[in-house]
């Protein structure tokens, strides 16, 4: 039994002795153990080239770049912005500041524009002065007068129709009073005188003839003729008054002390009329001037006005033009044909635009001078 068990001893023993050599064997020929590789870090994102250029650029100075520059920049730092949201309080600087010189190359974009259109409305004023003046030179001298004649009216409220001065003959088409208010205008410090009808129309059609005679016998249409020509060749825009301006003007205007004709209560020192025309009509401004330095408003011709004749009424206006349409157009202030009190400021005829007479003649007016 003891020898059994030796036996079996000994042999384990052999078999592991020739064992060994055969795991060195092996242990020799197994791979080195692998390491793991470690992670490569992730690289940085390539940084937008442009923004340290633009950067340089914004350096240098707002005055060496365009606007289109500060846009190409504003949009490489927005870009970067967007690419790198933790760079924001680096970058944002720098988008507020192209915001800032785009700002300032708009508002000097917007001063050059309103100096260059200035300089453009200057030339342009110029050269109408220019043109003006050189229409003017070449004027006939009896129209060169008849502008230089033009006295302005300045603009108020009064009350048109028949005033308590105008006595009891104030006939029924001069009422109601009313209030009317007029922006200021022009008006001829005389009647148009013969001198310039010629001169504007080529022909005379008055009765009574003489340069310095207020023309006559001349309808409504004929005087938008006149007015038409006149236009042409002074570049300017007469036309006749209204009646409403007509009557302010003939009153006083501002500087009215309320008389009953134009200038005075006394016909005789305004006024040629009836009693002391020898049936004629009279050079103009041979008498006494109204307050505003008008001559004739009452007497010598009956002037025409640009309204067709209409009722009054007790509403204020504010520079009426009288009706829109009509049959009869206005005349104003009496003539060396009419009694004094058909000479009054507020008297109004009527009578068909196409009828001519030998005391109806024209007063101009004037919007402005220029």
């Amino acid at each position: 039994m003891r020898l059994r068990i030796l036996l079996l001893t000994l042999s384990f023993f052999l078999l592991g002795a020739a064992a060994a050599p055969v795991l060195a064997q092996q242990d020799i020929l197994l791979p080195p153990p692998v390491k793991p590789k470690p992670k490569p870090k992730p690289k940085p994102k390539p940084r937008p080239a442009k923004v340290d250029a633009f950067k340089q650029m914004m350096d240098k100075g707002k005055d060496q770049y365009s606007k289109k520059d500060y846009k190409a920049a504003l949009a490489t730092f927005q870009a970067a912005l967007a690419k790198f949201p933790a760079k924001q309080l680096e970058v944002q600087p720098w988008i507020d500041s192209c915001n800032m010189r785009l700002e300032e190359a708009a508002r000097r974009e917007r001063e050059e524009a309103a100096r260059a259109e200035a300089e453009r409305r200057e030339r342009e004023r110029l050269e109408a002065e220019r043109r003006e003046r050189e229409r003017y030179e070449a004027l006939p001298p009896v129209i060169k007068q008849l502008v230089a004649n033009m006295v302005r009216v300045e603009g108020g409220t009064f009350t048109m129709g028949a005033t308590a001065e105008q006595g009891r003959y104030a006939h029924d088409s001069e009422k109601p009073t009313h209030q009317v208010t007029l922006s200021t205008y022009y008006i001829g410090k005389y009647e148009v005188t013969q001198a310039e009808w010629k001169a504007v129309m080529g022909t005379n059609p008055s009765e009574f003839k003489g340069d310095n005679l207020p023309v006559e016998n001349v309808n409504w249409y004929e005087c938008q003729e006149f007015i038409r020509k006149l236009n042409e060749l002074t570049g300017k825009q007469f036309r006749l008054p209204t009646e409403a301006e007509w009557e302010y003007a003939a009153r006083g205007g501002k500087r009215s002390y309320g008389a009953k004709y134009a200038g005075d209560n006394d016909i005789d020192n305004v006024a040629w009329y009836w009693d002391n025309s020898n049936k004629t009509t009279h050079p103009v401004g041979r008498k006494r001037a109204n307050e505003l330095g008008l001559y004739d408003m009452s007497g010598n011709v009956f002037e025409w006005c640009q309204d067709w004749k209409g009722d009054y009424s007790t509403v204020s206006q504010t520079n009426p033009q009288g009706p829109a349409t009509g049959t009869r157009r206005v005349l104003r202030g009496g003539s060396w044909l009419n009694v004094a009190r058909d000479c009054r400021l507020s008297y109004r005829y009527d009578i068909g635009p196409d009828r001519r007479c030998s005391n109806f003649g024209l007063r101009l007016a004037l919007p402005s001078l220029q």
